[in-house]
């Protein structure tokens, strides 16, 4: 069930509640072991975000053809050498945004591999949600209802994914010269 739900959460493209605040509910409500809880959620958030990316680099040929050049053009960039993939990869560990929208753009660029993304996004959710699970107490006075319709409704929660969202469309938007046309 926690696999399910976690997974589901994170295949969702925009508007999902953040994963901790589901494992934090599960922490006080389940019963199970921590180091089960953490080791399912980043599996379960992990796989999510990796089909993610495949279902949007299957399905990129549904996107306007400028749209996937210019997203293809950027790739090249974040892809030029070994310190922009390095940054790359630190931006899917430390990541305070979403990360929808970023699995999102590397399914559209091809250039870009999905599985050190992956791994790297997992192994920041080893810290994050080992801090949630185990500090899930700060959560014990909300309600399941309450802390998922409180991410769903926030404002600073659906303006953060609208500019995301945005983002995303405006990177694919820009007019990237592929980086060996770049002087």
């Amino acid at each position: 069930m926690v696999f399910a739900i976690v997974y589901g959460m994170n295949l969702l493209p925009a508007f999902a509640p953040p994963t901790w605040t589901v494992l934090a509910y599960f922490a006080l409500t389940l019963g199970m072991a921590d180091v089960v809880l953490i080791a399912t959620g980043i599996l379960a958030a992990s796989t999510g975000r990796w089909t993610l990316a495949i279902l949007f680099r299957r399905y990129r040929d549904k996107l306007p053809n400028s749209y996937v050049q210019n997203m293809e053009n950027a790739a090249s960039h974040l892809t030029k050498s070994q310190h922009h993939v390095r940054a790359l990869l630190a931006l899917f560990l430390i990541s305070p945004l979403s990360s929808a929208q970023l699995f999102e753009a590397a399914g559209i660029m091809k250039a870009i591999e999905i599985k050190p993304l992956v791994l790297a996004f997992a192994a920041g959710r080893l810290v994050t949600y080992s801090i949630t699970v185990t500090g899930a107490s700060a959560v014990a006075a909300s309600s399941f209802g309450d802390v998922l319709l409180a991410s769903l409704t926030s404002p600073s929660a659906i303006a953060i994914q609208v500019l995301m969202i945005a983002a995303l469309i405006a990177l694919g938007s820009i007019k990237w010269k592929p980086h060996s046309e770049v002087s």
